[in-house]
């Protein structure tokens, strides 16, 4: 595997990265790569796209807003961080060995991969001097609306998430991630803008990239409570170690529900059921899977009961980035546990 240490830096597009294929962006630039391309009116928003190898359209949005301004300038300076272009050659999330990106930046609980030496690279290079925003462009494999994520309930973030969708979350974990750290120094968003290659999700994208490169400032009076649903992240569903688990039965020792992604945003009323037990997994009489808060706290056994070798809901339980995408689930998490929070007064 190519070595992180060295980050690519760029003050032009590559004529060629205007129509490649995402897959070949890896051949095109070799490696991590951050942009700087003058625009109109400063301070730069800074736009990072490709985290996950798998999640291309925040790629396919900036090559979009790219061509519309070639041999033009931006109406707004940016920096421009395509991220694991490797990952992206063979359409993975993350290849093995490397990092998640999205859990290395600033902040990260992680020591050791080079991929936090490369974040930090990163980092110190666009908050040199103030910028605009920052825009972190994601896709999800569950079914999910689009909608945006912050780490600070102030006025601009707000109004960046509000530009996105009405719904919007607010999360302090997991930390490592890219928005988390770059709020530090600017309002940040991630956008999870659904399934790969959804044209309306394409174009959500653009449109909101476009508003913000078009942008004089964001407002600083508060959004309205109509223009935002703020949901809270209060818990994350991790699988154990060594369980085994599907979503049809072929001998694992847990098999959830087919339709687990379509409660994402919905709610898992009290008494469902989540999923079946195999006899030999039951006799452990314990959860197959943690559900910890931000205080690190395992709440598994608060939300959900075995019965009858099946997993019950306690209660109302608030789903959101639940996938059947076993490979996901193992690298990142089962789903996320909401709560519904009302808009701070600011």
């Amino acid at each position: 595997m190519a070595s992180l240490e060295m980050l690519n830096r760029y003050d032009h597009i590559p004529d060629a990265l205007l129509t490649c294929n995402v897959r070949d962006v890896y051949k095109l630039l070799g490696g991590p790569s951050l942009f700087y391309l003058q625009g109109r009116r400063g301070p730069p928003l800074f736009v990072t796209v490709l985290q996950h190898g798998n999640e291309p359209t925040g790629f396919d949005a900036i090559q979009s807003i790219l061509r519309r301004y070639q041999g033009k300038q931006l109406p707004r300076s940016m920096w421009l961080f395509i991220a694991n272009v490797e990952a992206a050659s063979e359409g993975l999330r993350v290849k093995d060995g490397q990092a998640d990106y999205n859990r290395v930046w600033p902040g990260t609980e992680l020591a050791g991969p080079e991929e936090v030496s490369l974040m930090q690279q990163v980092v110190s290079t666009v908050t040199a001097s103030p910028l605009f925003a920052s825009v972190d462009l994601h896709n999800n494999t569950g079914c999910n609306p689009h909608y945006g994520c912050i780490n600070e309930l102030k006025i601009p973030f707000l109004h960046l998430a509000s530009l996105f969708a009405r719904t919007t979350v607010f999360f302090q974990q997991p930390v490592g991630v890219q928005s988390l750290a770059m709020a530090r120094h600017c309002p940040a968003i991630t956008l999870e803008c659904g399934q790969a290659g959804e044209n309306a999700a394409l174009e959500h994208a653009v449109e909101f990239l476009e508003a913000c490169l078009h942008l004089h400032h964001l407002p600083e009076h508060a959004p309205s409570p109509h223009d935002i649903n703020l949901l809270h992240t209060v818990a994350t569903a991790k699988m154990r170690p060594g369980v085994t688990f599907g979503f049809d039965d072929t001998g694992v020792d847990v098999v959830f529900r087919s339709d687990l992604d379509h409660f994402n945003f919905g709610v898992l009323e009290k008494g469902s059921v989540l999923g079946q037990l195999s006899q030999r997994y039951h006799e452990k009489n314990m959860l197959p899977f943690t559900v910890c808060n931000d205080a690190g706290e395992d709440i598994g056994a608060k939300l959900f009961a075995i019965k009858n070798n099946q997993m019950i809901a306690r209660h109302d339980i608030v789903p959101s980035m639940a996938t059947l995408d076993i490979d996901v689930i193992r690298q990142d998490c089962l789903f996320y546990v909401m709560e519904q929070i009302d808009l701070p007064t600011l």
